[in-house]
């Protein structure tokens, strides 16, 4: 099996190839691809010194999977082309989410839906993914009616642009600026571009994908908060629910969750932090409480590694729910 990283030189792209390396995924060749001022460069993985190569280049060599991190004018672009070769992408820009014809995939929830048609399948936005996952056991036992999240995001969401900023502002040197104000110090409610409803795409994001994914009666609104964090983003979340539930139900539905983990106990100070989720795949899920201000109605804190379940990894994840489903055929291969 070949597979190609789309965007190998970028964050995203690196941690991709790292948990891949992680889980073992099953590959005979890794094609490393960039922008054409990358080509040319050497990338070493795993011991391994690697030809960075351009998109002309990969599609040339009909990967069995492309993994794409590398924005969505190129996702645009490129996807359907690999696709065209016989290629199956996992996208991980914002492009195809909100299209019918593509799955918006966590696979705990719903990749058990993929099936051979599906050539360009999407990776959900970062906050998306662990918002939805802590939901989706509560979801499915009370109803959820009303989600209302506030987001506190790291600055890894951005890219490298910001965390040099961060860096530059905290050495007190000159650089290029990410963001229109300072981040260190600093809290800006502005997680991508407005839009005309006076949301940003990160809010609108979070509330069209979770209705995609779980339900599209779910009411959801969202307001973003970019902070001067690198571990990972974290989430208040406020749920309302068509029937009443029970705390210590709650607890264990959310304990019993493929990829969750729990860590929630005021009296010795255990909830989630980004700087403890950092570099792991779980969503946490902690401070959980009764809204007393409203019936049926549940607060929440979650948190997780934006780069790794937030991306690189629920992409592989992907890659090896279609490996099981024998949708991709790695028979002979040793990765």
């Amino acid at each position: 099996m070949k597979v190609a990283v789309v965007g190998a030189t970028g964050m995203v792209g690196n941690i991709m190839m790292n948990v891949l390396k992680e889980r073992n995924f099953p590959f005979s060749e890794l094609i490393m691809v960039a922008s054409e001022r990358s080509v040319g460069k050497k990338l070493s993985f795993d011991g391994i010194d690697y030809d960075v190569v351009g998109l002309h280049t990969a599609l040339d060599m009909k990967p069995d999977l492309a993994l794409f991190s590398a924005g969505g004018d190129t996702s645009l672009e490129w996807a359907p082309r690999f696709a065209e070769v016989g290629t199956i992408v996992v996208d991980n820009s914002s492009v195809w989410r909100m299209n019918p014809a593509n799955k918006l995939v966590v696979p705990e929830i719903n990749g058990k839906a993929l099936t051979v048609h599906d050539k360009v399948i999407a990776n959900p936005n970062c906050s998306t993914i662990q918002l939805v996952l802590a939901l989706k056991p509560l979801h499915e036992k009370y109803g959820a009616k009303r989600v209302v999240v506030s987001t506190y995001q790291s600055i890894t969401g951005t890219g490298v642009k910001a965390t040099s900023q961060l860096e530059n502002e905290r050495n007190r040197t000159e650089g290029e600026m990410a963001y229109p104000y300072p981040i260190d110090k600093n809290c800006l409610p502005h997680c991508d571009d407005f839009t005309d409803n006076g949301y940003t795409k990160e809010e609108m994001k979070l509330t069209r994908e979770t209705k995609k994914i779980l339900d599209e009666a779910i009411n959801v609104t969202a307001t973003a908060v970019r902070v001067p964090v690198v571990g990972g983003h974290s989430e208040s979340v406020n749920v309302e629910f068509e029937n009443d539930f029970d705390l210590t139900e709650v607890r264990q539905l959310l304990h019993n969750q493929e990829g969750i983990t729990l860590k929630d106990d005021p009296t010795t100070n255990t909830y989630p932090m980004p700087m403890y989720a950092e570099g792991k795949d779980d969503v946490f899920v902690g401070r959980i409480r009764r809204d007393e201000s409203q019936a049926n109605t549940l607060n929440m804190w979650v948190v997780s590694d934006n780069l790794r379940k937030g991306a690189a990894t629920n992409a592989v994840q992907i890659a090896e729910l279609l490996v099981e489903k024998n949708i991709l055929k790695t028979a002979g291969i040793n990765g």
